[in-house]
């Protein structure tokens, strides 16, 4: 079964947040390291993962992105902080 994995990104600084989603999270959180992804993570140096949900099918992934999109910056990280209180870089093995 595919996985699709909805994710948070912050700098080192945490003064940043993105939000994303695909079905192949070390390749994209890769991506993002490695500055192959052109525009707001690359020009803002979000590489830090911190947090991200594992979802079984992409209609409720996308629908899951979105809603965490729209939270307020204070609720995304108490959000971040319910499975990362340390907000410490997340490893993906």
């Amino acid at each position: 079964m595919k996985q699709y994995y909805v994710y948070i990104l912050t700098t080192s600084s945490h003064s940043v947040l993105y939000v994303g989603v695909t079905s192949n999270l070390i390749k994209r959180i890769s991506e993002h390291k490695n500055k192959l992804v052109k525009g707001f993570t690359e020009k803002y140096n979000v590489h830090k993962l911190v947090y991200y949900e594992i979802l079984n099918d992409p209609e409720n992934a996308i629908i899951r992105e979105k809603s965490i999109k729209n939270l307020l910056r204070l609720k995304k990280f108490e959000l971040i902080k319910t499975k990362n209180p340390h907000l410490e870089e997340l490893v993906i093995i």
